[in-house]
């Protein structure tokens, strides 16, 4: 008698995407979400100037593009799991750094290293663990790891206030950092080591598979045929203007809200923004047809972040249901700005390609919007929403955005039609 046939093992790119989630959730958290309030509690402590605080955000911001263009290399090198743990170590001592520093330099010395070790956290990081796991399924499983970053938003907005607050920057960027390493160390033994292939498993579980035929890897000449093409220049175009209107908002936001609603309501109406951004990436992740064409979505959220910049202009004069429903709007994009770009890329190039579109679209875009921090802290005047400074910035994250939606559409002129069903 034959022994009986062992029960299939249950896929498990869906405990790569809970473990992304939650990778993304300490990644954004510390990464994404710190440094506005990183900003405030600098300027706070220091009373240097913030356009000068604002540069050293750039700064972390810049250096991650940098390293970020490089993370498929470092993953073929050191492996995913090492070059995850040693970028949240990175990250963890980095912020130490911030609530240290009595010197600028000692700022920006801190700003290299938490830049360089966020993106082992970031955007091109999840993409990159994904990736293997999912094709057909992959806009879905790539909105649930990605709003593990807006859940980072949600908590570590008020947490940090509240740990600063109550006991000190240092003390707070200690147990923070601490937490985050263990987690992830944890995350990277038990699941980032694994592979479909290592599971014996295929994308997407049995019935994965890719309708496209292969491109040829490619390595520095390949980069320089994409920026020839475009598809690719509009849509690293695209990306880079909406995050940059997005983080302009986003790294100075608390500190606007602050005099007018406290430190507390300002890190509620923080968190606010990236509930909101859960139920927008959701949306999209979990309703988008897979026929659909994904720029044209990416435009529709940029519109309703556009609509939320518009309506923070009134916020002064008429009180806080101006201020909610422009906060609620303009948190709905937050998380599509980042996870739609890689699914546009995953629709209009070849499997191969995309392994080298997506880390370069992301690069160019924390390139572009690493600038935006300094940007808009030139362009502030006020000191709260309404101020006199905030109206030039509300108005030139809107005119930004605008643009964002420009490069996506010329993207889509004389394309050939290469969508597939994923």
């Amino acid at each position: 008698m034959s022994p009986p046939a062992s029960a299939p093992r249950p896929f498990f790119g869906w405990h790569v995407v809970a473990a992304t989630f939650l990778l993304a959730a300490f990644g954004w958290g510390v990464g994404f979400y710190g440094p506005p309030v990183f900003l405030y509690a600098v300027v706070a402590r220091t009373g240097w100037a913030v356009p000068m605080v604002s540069a050293a955000v750039t700064t972390h911001f810049l250096v991650g593009a940098v390293v970020g263009a490089n993370l498929p290399r470092l993953y073929r090198r050191f492996g995913v799991p090492v070059v995850t743990v040693l970028g949240a170590v990175l990250l963890a001592l980095s912020i130490a750094g911030w609530a240290l520093a009595v010197e600028p330099w000692q700022l920006f010395a801190a700003a290299l290293a938490s830049g360089a070790g966020w993106v082992a956290m970031g955007a091109a990081a999840v993409n990159a663990l994904i990736a293997p796991w999912f094709i057909l399924r992959r806009p879905a499983a790539l909105g649930m790891a990605y709003n593990g970053a807006s859940l980072g938003g949600v908590i570590f907005s008020p947490l940090w206030i509240a740990l600063i607050a109550g006991i000190g920057f240092l003390p707070a960027a200690l147990a923070v950092g601490g937490v985050m390493v263990a987690a992830v160390a944890t995350l990277s033994v038990l699941v980032f080591q694994h592979t479909p292939d290592s599971m014996g498993q295929s994308p997407d579980g049995k019935e994965g598979a890719d309708p496209r035929p292969p491109a040829p890897q490619g390595g520095s000449p390949a980069r320089l045929r994409f920026l020839r093409d475009r598809k690719f220049v509009t849509l690293a175009a695209g990306m880079m203007l909406g995050l940059f209107a997005q983080i302009g908002l986003l790294a100075h936001l608390f500190s606007l809200l602050v005099p007018g609603l406290g430190e507390g309501m300002a890190g509620l109406a923080m968190g606010g923004a990236t509930l909101a951004a859960i139920l927008g990436r959701s949306v999209v992740g979990w309703m988008m047809p897979v026929s659909a064409d994904r720029r044209l979505v990416a435009c529709a959220s940029y519109g309703v972040q556009m609509a939320g910049s518009l309506l923070f202009l009134p916020a002064a004069g008429e009180g806080g249901a101006w201020l909610i429903l422009g906060i609620a709007l303009f948190g709905l994009g937050i998380g599509n700005a980042t996870s739609l770009p890689p699914l546009i890329a995953q629709q209009e190039f070849a499997p191969a390609e995309v392994a080298c579109v997506v880390p370069l679209i992301v690069a160019i875009g924390q390139a572009g919007y690493a600038f935006a921090p300094a940007a808009f802290g030139l362009l502030r005047g006020g000191g709260m929403i309404g101020g006199s400074g905030s109206v030039p910035l509300f108005a030139c994250a809107t005119a930004i955005q605008l643009a964002a939606i420009g490069c996506l559409l010329a993207g889509r002129v004389g394309r050939p039609d290469r969508r597939e069903q994923g």
